[in-house]
């Protein structure tokens, strides 16, 4: 079953006809069926703006109208902090084609003059947002995919599916059985929907501090507590044949929306209620959907968990063809990986966390997000008990992570903000400790596989750029994608000989092991792949006394000479039990202060290792055939359009973080990919990708927060040597 089939939840909505203007054509809206082109997240943009872009030209292409019309749509803003809220979306998609502004309330007031314009503040207004039939819309597809030589078989219920040996799939059907080479999970609870076009198509209005949708149609997120969860689906399954039906109303559950609403749109108090719709609604844990191929089933894919509906349809119907067709992803799409939940996602963490996504809808969208329902799931490290009442702690695919320690005194507890917030000071004071003396911090998230057997050179030489580290040696390794893009950023051991540990981002466990899984059939390699992420943990000593800590626990020579960096080697930490390492632990860091140097965000599908200067690590001139390879052969030859930079900006009480617009001379000419305040230089720091001619040393452009454009300088890094570079530097000045 799939994961999103167990958090069904149930939602309001009422079709309202106002009487002062005498409308005899009284609208009904079955379901909302909106198109916008906003979105928070950086890449699902793109399926946004495909999805729109398609339905302008559908009706042409098709000869189906889809009854699609943009009027536009406004997000009010009615305190200080839902302000920041939308010019902290603006400055992330200046970059982007969507057409996106944010207004004032005179503006506001002319496009839609019904409104009481007491609270207003702003708005963020999407002049090409609007609405769509999703029946007609569904039949012009279907019709679109007809013309192209599509079959559609329909009702056709799936009664069973019977992989082969040769990966391809059995489906079985009413109709028979269908040989399938892949296929596509997107089963979701659909409802078709009849909708009539309003006799006057005023902008959608979003009110921020309740999230309604106002018009002809109001439909209100009930608060959290109010939200029902279908139990009996939970527990039996969505019942055979449910489509087209509807759930019991219940306008009690609204009510207090709807007194809202009244007091925004005045007009509302003498409109009728003409009809109250409630209907099942989807939702994954984190409210986005799981788009792309299965770990662990041979071409099985999935497009399921939409909870923002038919906006969707057309960009990630696109986006999985084109990674079909091709054996890539398009663009970059790793947030809404299916392979992103694994054996820790229980049904109880489901529901817990069904019931806080919804709830997420009327509450701002903060950076650096924790939610908290439904943690901790089972996936907690040996240290967690040890450390979870003196921390703030994370949570990274499905694992307990500190984030910050808190001593006596300090603002603790979860306080998060568009600017600097209580955190800053803490990770600001265990930067010191591990840049001074030492610190430990727990890595356990990080995934773990191991690759032996008589093959694993050759299938690592095929899947790496780089060359393979020698026994007891690591280095940093980059799967590509045949396009020459980034995949995966790896750290890879040779543990014994044919035997490697790979080490990978938390948020990557699955999603690189798919991807290892899907070149070792396909290539046929004799190796055996084995996921270990439960069964390490790992502990970070980091810091210029993180070698005399751990020589007290061993009789290993921990010396740098005898210890090389990037060099690996299995020891026995002598008479360690669980009370020397919190011992260890009195000095802290955590995942924070680990990501103060700033998250190299900037490697993925979307980028090649040759812009994001990665050349040390890309062996162009290595035997072996690697994937990738002869795509970055011709982005060499062609020459690059654009490179990353480092760059350093004072600011006052807010920092980058990745995903802002970068402007020169009046004009966006690149964005941030990552971002964060160096406690080291007192300093914040970005990575930005920027045009071949803005990337030399003391260049300077601007990088926008929060409406605000600060003044950036292009810097060579790094601004903090590393150890070896420490360590060179220092028997160079002692031999002066």
């Amino acid at each position: 079953m799939s994961l999103f089939r167990l958090v069904q939840s149930s939602k309001c909505r009422c079709s309202i006809c106002l009487n002062e203007q005498n409308c005899k054509n009284k609208s009904i809206f079955w379901q909302a069926g909106l198109t916008t082109y906003y979105h928070p997240g950086i890449n699902l943009k793109k399926i946004h703006y495909y999805s729109i872009k398609l339905f302008e030209q559908l009706e042409a292409e098709t000869g189906q109208a889809v009854g699609f019309h943009q009027p536009g749509s406004i997000r009010l803003a009615s305190t200080p902090v839902r302000v920041d809220e939308l010019k902290y979306q603006m400055t992330r998609t200046h970059w982007h084609p969507t057409p996106q502004f944010l207004i004032g309330p005179e503006k506001i007031q002319q496009l839609f003059p019904l409104l009481n314009m007491d609270k207003v503040l702003t708005g963020l207004y999407n002049p090409g947002d609007g609405h769509i039939d999703p029946y007609s819309l569904t039949m012009a597809l279907a019709a679109g995919a007809r013309m192209y030589g599509a079959q559609i078989y329909y009702p056709a219920s799936v009664t069973g599916l019977t992989p082969t040996a040769d990966g391809r799939w059995d489906v079985q059907t009413p109709h028979g059985t269908i040989r399938a080479n892949r296929i596509v999970n997107a089963t979701g609870s659909a409802t078709p929907t009849r909708q009539t076009t309003p006799p006057h198509d005023r902008p959608h209005l979003f009110v921020s501090f309740s999230f309604c949708l106002l018009g002809l149609l109001f439909g209100p997120y009930e608060k959290e507590e109010k939200m029902k969860l279908q139990d009996s689906w939970i527990r039996d399954g969505v019942p055979p044949g449910f489509g087209k039906e509807l759930f019991e109303s219940d306008l009690d559950r609204i009510m207090d929306h709807v007194e809202r609403a009244i007091e925004m749109v005045p007009v509302l108090k003498n409109a009728d209620i003409i009809n109250i719709v409630s209907g099942p609604i989807t939702y994954t844990p984190d409210l986005l959907p799981m788009i792309g191929p299965h770990q662990g089933a041979r071409n099985y894919w999935t497009a399921i968990g939409f909870g923002y509906g038919i906006i969707h349809s057309g960009g990630v119907g696109k986006f999985l063809s084109d990674w079909i067709v091709s054996g890539e992803p398009p663009y970059d799409l790793i947030e809404c990986d299916p392979n992103r939940y694994a054996h820790w996602t229980s049904v109880p963490y489901l529901c817990a966390k069904a019931r806080e996504s919804y709830g997420f809808n009327n509450v701002v969208g903060y950076p650096k997000e924790e939610r908290f329902a439904g943690r901790p799931t089972n996936r907690v490290s040996g240290v967690y008990e040890l450390l979870k009442d003196r921390c703030s702690m994370g949570f990274h695919a499905g694992w307990e992570q500190p984030h910050y320690f808190h001593k006596p005194g300090d603002d603790s507890g979860y306080k998060p903000s568009f600017r600097r917030t209580n955190w800053f000071g803490p990770v600001g004071r265990e930067c010191k400790l591990v840049m001074e003396g030492v610190g430990v911090i727990d890595l356990s998230p990080f995934g773990k596989i191991i690759v032996k057997g008589e093959d694993s050179h050759r299938l690592l030489d095929r899947l790496f750029a780089n060359t393979l580290p020698k026994v007891g040696q690591t280095n940093i390794s980059h799967m590509l994608t045949p396009r020459g893009r980034v995949y995966a950023e790896v750290t890879v051991t040779q543990t014994a000989p044919g035997e490697f540990l790979l080490i990978t981002g938390s948020g990557s466990e699955l999603h690189d092991l798919r991807w290892i899984e899907r070149e070792v059939c396909d290539g046929g390699y004799a190796v055996s792949v084995c996921n270990v992420t439960d069964e390490l943990g790992v502990l970070g000593v980091a810091g210029p006394k993180s070698r005399a800590v751990l020589q007290k626990l061993t009789d290993e020579d921990m010396s740098d000479t005898a210890f090389r960096f990037l060099h690996c080697r299995s020891m026995q930490l002598a008479g360690v039990p669980l009370r020397a390492i919190r011992i260890s632990y009195t000095g802290d860091a955590d995942r924070y202060t680990l990501v103060m140097p700033i998250d190299r965000t900037h490697m993925n599908c979307d980028t090649n290792p040759l812009e994001a200067g990665l050349d040390y690590f890309i062996k162009l001139s290595k035997p072996a055939e690697f994937i990738g390879k002869q795509a970055l052969l011709e982005i060499k030859a062609q020459g690059l359009s654009r490179r990353l930079a480092f760059l350093t900006l004072h600011t006052d009480d807010i920092d980058p973080e990745g995903n802002e617009s970068v402007w020169h001379d009046g004009e966006v000419v690149g964005n941030t990919t990552s971002g964060s305040y160096s406690y080291s230089t007192q300093q914040s720091l970005a990575f930005s990708y920027l045009p071949l001619h803005l990337t030399h040393a003391g260049q300077t452009v601007e990088v926008e927060l929060l409406g605000q454009k600060y003044l950036a300088t292009v810097t060579p890094e790094p601004l903090v040597l590393t150890e070896p570079a420490r360590t060179r530097l220092q028997k160079k000045q002692r031999s002066v």
